[in-house]
């Protein structure tokens, strides 16, 4: 059986129209890579990339803002140009600036309006907790207590989230909404569409974090009428450690003064006027607080460079075919050993990784990455493991199966014990 499953994993790979592009990134030898849902791995356009931006510094210095082949001045605008097919929206309406949290708090700021009894933000138990830190302190900067004026949509599972549970949260008192596209443990994918749809029937501003959706699957967030969303490019997206990340904001906020007022947000032909009164730039460019990153922003270059070549479609296909995999073979040659998918197994419901149980988690992560698989541990319980459509293979996913059915026949993870280390 592992002989014939290794073999249909090799002719899988050799029909794989995206194969070719494993090796413009930086696999190390005999390693498997399975959480680039957490940190994508290093391109040699993204080095390339970051090579050329420290040349223009080197050649240029303060002249590098406006010359060289990617001036910095606006750099922004042509990152979020090869961004923008990513999120389903005009390039207008996207911005690469800033980091995931410190761009929440910029939206909170600028679309949290309470009015009256319309107080309330809703979230949800699932969320990652950055999120939840965040639309607590912006409450509380309104003098509302965060117990009371948080809505919390509990999940039924403690793994997924029903919509129509959502939904029901949605009444009188609610201002504003900030959900995930795809929830950061089990993967799975919310309907943002529907969501949008039932928010703003209700008249309830709605926003949504895409960091673990973003270069994993599709979104059409213009068409769909998102209020505005953000995000991380360090990822899916293979920007790096830190990559600077991104806002989305709808057409139709255009001209609304952003909340946290920043240079950088100016119209860019008025901003060194240095006049004391802000004029915001007329698109999503006026979220911008700061002065751009630019050594942070470097490696998205070369990695957007690849999405566009390929297309989200294409990757979302492979990344499916993937998990598809992956699954079929943990319930084959996992069995016996007590783990639970707990991921969604529909298509339209899956994001980009698989989501285990497991009572020994920890200790499991830990034999994996002696035996040269790295996957992503979150307590209590959980293994997270990501075959990423540009860089994995359909013999690592085999390969990851066979090791992890290896740790438990042999009982290999009961050499560590079962806690996290000190980042997981």
């Amino acid at each position: 059986m592992q002989s014939t499953m290794l073999e249909y994993a090799k002719k899988l790979d050799e029909q794989d129209a995206l194969g070719m592009y494993r090796d413009e990134f930086y696999v190390q030898p005999d390693v498997i890579y399975m959480d680039g849902n957490s940190l994508g791995l290093l391109s040699k356009r993204a080095e390339k990339s970051v090579l050329s931006l420290l040349d223009s510094w080197k050649q240029f210095g303060i002249d590098g803002w406006t010359q060289g082949e990617h001036p910095w001045f606006y750099f922004p605008e042509t990152l979020s140009e090869m961004c923008a097919p990513l999120v389903g929206a005009i390039k207008e309406e996207v911005i690469i600036t800033g980091s995931t949290t410190a761009n929440l708090h910029q939206l909170i700021a600028s679309f949290y309006r309470p009015d009256g009894k319309r107080t309330k933000i809703v979230a949800d138990e699932l969320n990652f907790p950055s999120d939840l830190y965040a639309i607590s302190s912006q409450l509380s900067l309104h003098g509302f207590d965060s117990k009371e004026h948080m809505i919390i949509v509990k999940s039924r599972d403690g793994h997924t989230l029903h919509e129509e549970d959502i939904i029901n949260a949605m009444n009188e008192e609610v201002a504003l909404m900030i959900l995930p596209s795809v929830l950061y443990r089990s993967g799975q994918i919310v309907d943002i569409q529907k969501l949008t749809e039932a928010a703003h029937k209700r008249n309830i501003m709605i926003g949504f974090d895409l960091c673990h959706s973003i270069g994993s699957i599709p979104h059409e967030l213009d068409k769909w009428g998102v209020d505005f969303a953000f995000w991380c490019n360090y990822k899916h997206v293979n920007g790096g450690p830190g990559a600077t990340g991104g806002i989305y904001v709808n057409r139709k906020h255009f001209g609304g003064k952003p909340g946290l007022a920043g240079w950088f947000g100016s119209d860019k032909e008025k901003q060194f006027d240095l006049s004391n009164q802000m004029i915001p730039a007329a698109d999503a460019g006026a979220y911008q607080i700061g002065t751009p990153h630019i050594l942070s922003s470097a490696p998205l270059l070369g990695s957007l460079e690849m999405f566009n070549e390929v297309g989200i479609d294409a990757i979302r296909e492979k990344s499916l075919k993937l998990t598809d995999y992956m699954m079929m073979l943990v319930e084959r040659e996992l069995a016996d050993y007590n783990f639970v998918i707990a991921n969604p197994r529909e298509s339209v419901k899956r994001g980009g990784h698989i989501f285990l149980v497991h009572e020994e988690a920890a200790r499991v992560c830990k034999a994996l990455k002696v035996q040269q698989v790295i996957p992503d541990f979150r307590s209590p319980n959980g293994i997270r493991l990501a075959p990423v459509a540009l860089y994995n293979s359909f013999e690592d996913v085999w390969r990851t199966v066979q090791i992890l059915k290896k740790i438990m026949t042999e009982e290999l993870y009961k050499e560590y014990e079962n806690k996290r280390d000190v980042i997981a």
